[in-house]
This record gives C-alpha cells, structure tokens and sequence, in this order.
C-alpha cells in the first residue's frame, strides 16, 4: 500500500525533486539568491500582481528583469514535473460506483501580441489577430484535480489527438470512466478508448444531419440502445455487400486540423466497434451520448454521469480567475506554459487541502456549507510560502471561510471574447 504523506511535505518533495534534476545545469551553477528551487516557488506562489510586488512579498531582493532572464533558462518541462511528481506522490481515490470519473474538455488562455509566436492566429472573425494557447486537461471530477494536460498553439490544436496522447503516456490501475462533450467525437478515439484497458468512456455526440451515420438514423426520442458495426477504410464491391460497415475516408497525409481530425484512423479495415447510445431529455431539449458502460448503469445513471462534466467548466472559471492564470508574468509561450504547470499544481494543492477542511455544518440553517476556494487558495499560497508552516493550522484556517451550498443555482453563461489584460494595470496592484 503507498505511503501516503502530508500534503506540505508531498509539493516540498516535488519541487525539490526537480530542482534537483537540473542542479548541474551551467546557468545554475554559481552562487545567487535566485536558485532553480527558489524560482519554481516564486512562480507557484504567484498571484496577479506585478513582479515587483511578488518579489517584494516573497522577500527576494532581485529586479524583476533578473526573474524574466532566469525564466528564459527554464525548460516548461521542469514545472511539468513538479505537477506530475506532485499527482504521483497524492492519493485522489474519490469513486463513483467503483469508477474514477474523469472528464475531458479544453479551454484557451489569452497571451500577449506577439505576430512571431507559434501561438499567434488571425482568420476573418480576429482580422488583427491574438496570440492564444490551448489547453486540454484531463480532469478528476470527485477529487476536483488535473491529472494530467496537454498544451497545444491555439493554430495547432487538436483535442482529440491530445486526448489520445493522454491515453498512451497514462495507465489506468483501476476502473475509470472518461467523460466528454460533443468536440470529441471520433471514431477513432473510440476505438482508442476502448482498446485501453480499465478504461471506459461516455462521450456526448451530435444528434443533427451532420451526426454519426448509426446515430442519425435514430428516431428523435428518448431510447438506450446497443449498436455494432465494422469500419471499413476502402469501398470494394466486395465491402459494399456488407451493409453493417461504415466507411472512413482516410486521408493520405493525416495532419490535426479541423478538416482532418475526425477522418484520421490509427487501426486496421474491418474493425468491429460496439458500443451504447444513449438519448434522454433534460428538461429543453435531447442529448445524445455513446458509451461503454454496462447495463448496470441505467440511462437515468447515465445522464447524472454526463452532468457531472461540468466540474470540469467550473474548475477552468477558478484556474483563470480564482487562481490567477489570466493575469501572466511573461510574454512568451515558454513562460505562459511555466505558469500554466505552476498554477495546476496550486490547484491541486488547494484542492487537495479543502478535501481535508472539516466543515461545521449548522444545525438548524437553510443551506449547507462547503469551503470558500478563493481564500482557500491565498491561504495555501501564504502556506507555500512561509518555510516550516503548520499544516494543521492551515486545515483550521481554511475552515473558517465558508459559502453556502445553493442547489440548483443558474446563471446565465457570459460567451463575451475576453481579451489579454495587460501589463500596465498591475503595476500599482
């Protein structure tokens, strides 16, 4: 059984674990107050003020122009591995009916201006263009963390090719269901899914004219049913004698883009798929979901199961605004992507904490409470930053701010196109 640490001491081992890693780097070899370890806590802790204020907070008598010299010597990926020592070293065994429920969606984060970037694109809806990362996590619903993410140019993107990269660097010890909206649709990453053992999915489809071929054909009601077929990546007589097949056009040169995606196949002809279609009502209109999940789970588990995604919108609300991932300390992508590492592992830290909070419930109050994760969050940066601090008294701290739980609660979605903020505005924050 893994030994399971406090969680202070399991973000102190990953941050130290890969400092270490690159202790014999040349760029930090000599003596300076701005060592590697001292550099990933600075960026973990971050909030949305200017440098200088950070600095200032932290106690690091450096300019900030030595931060942004020092951050150029970074490789991102040493900020991925303080997140993933850190998931490695914590135990999320939250379950539902025996599943790790983890959903996947993606989201972008806005960067500053910069026509030369990678990240840079322009088409007729943004004629002067914007430079935007995309971001596609893998998402613990129960446990409320990021196990894992994949960080595309917004040109570039291609959720499902990250999803199924995801897949492939990840093994799953126990049974989990992934859970995703209609931007995953693919034969091909069904077929993925499925041939990962441990592994099911439940995947929100389209349920127009443009819909898979076995689920437009289906009457617009509510329904569960089995379906199978073969997918055929050629068109032989030989093949169209076989009515139960649906063919894939596969292009000769596969590339991610939207044209492509859902065209790209990665198994052979004649390959046997099987899976559940699930159509139910949610008050306004139909959803439509395919899924791998035994008849045990009953269409009404089936549409809780599929609610349950949207931890994964609200978790993207706090990671931009509650933790700060909309106000960026750099420029350039490599520091947009040393943040983006930094501020998953906060979230998972508070994450984590919360979990621990025990909250006086009150005996005779309308509502329920749970913890407030804004002032969770400062609280847990405070804790990162202040050496030998009491993990007890963190626990105590945070259950003092609480909100109340209001079910049922709906606000409308703001859809507005929100801009990189920029720079200027912090310097007196």
């Amino acid at each position: 059984m893994k030994t399971v640490y406090p969680i202070g001491v399991s973000l102190n081992y990953a941050i130290r674990k890969a400092a270490a890693q690159r202790a014999k780097d040349n760029h930090f070899s000599r003596k300076s107050p701005l060592t590697l370890e001292v550099l990933i806590r600075l960026l973990v802790d971050a909030e949305g003020g200017s440098l200088d204020k950070i600095l200032h907070t932290a106690g690091i008598p450096v300019s900030a122009s030595a931060i942004t010299q020092r951050r150029a010597q970074i490789d991102p990926a040493v900020f991925c591995s303080v997140f993933t020592t850190f998931n490695s070293e914590c135990v999320d065994d939250e379950l539902f009916r025996g599943y790790r429920l983890l959903a996947v969606d993606g989201t972008t984060i806005n960067l500053p201006r910069n026509p030369a970037s990678a990240s840079f694109v322009q088409h007729d809806g943004i004629p002067k263009g914007v430079n935007q990362l995309h971001l596609t996590p893998l998402y613990d619903i129960l446990s409320r963390t990021f196990t894992d993410v994949v960080i595309q140019p917004e040109p570039k993107k291609d959720e499902i090719g990250a999803l199924i990269t995801i897949l492939e660097r990840n093994t799953f010890d126990q049974k989990t269901l992934i859970i995703a909206d209609r931007g995953f649709e693919s034969y091909n990453l069904i077929a993925h899914l499925a041939a990962k053992g441990n592994t099911d999915f439940l995947i929100r489809v389209k349920q127009s004219r443009s819909a898979m071929r076995e689920v437009a054909k289906l009457p617009m009601l509510e329904f569960d049913c089995d379906v199978s077929f073969s997918i055929c990546t050629t068109q032989k007589n030989s093949d169209k004698q076989n009515k139960n097949y649906v063919f894939l056009q596969v292009p000769k040169k596969s590339k991610p883009g939207a044209s492509t995606r859902r065209g790209r196949w990665d198994f052979g002809n004649y390959y046997p798929m099987k899976f559940r279609i699930c159509r139910f009502w949610i008050g306004t209109e139909f959803e439509t979901v395919v899924t791998s999940l035994p008849r045990s789970f009953t269409l009404e588990d089936i549409a809780a199961l599929y609610h349950l995604r949207w931890g994964v919108e609200t978790s993207f609300r706090d990671l931009k605004y509650t933790l700060g991932l909309v106000n960026l300390h750099g420029k350039s992508d490599l520091f947009a992507e040393q943040e983006i590492f930094s501020n998953l592992t906060v979230f998972n830290f508070a994450s984590r904490v919360c979990r621990k909070a025990v909250i006086r419930q009150p005996m005779d109050g309308v509502y329920a409470y749970k913890v407030n994760f804004k002032m969770a969050v400062t609280l847990c940066r405070e804790f990162i930053r202040t050496p030998n601090a009491d993990e007890e008294t963190l626990l105590k701290e945070i259950a003092r701010y609480t909100v109340p739980i209001r079910p049922g609660r709906q606000d409308q979605r703001d859809l507005k196109v929100k801009g990189f903020p920029g720079f200027v505005y912090r310097v007196a924050a």
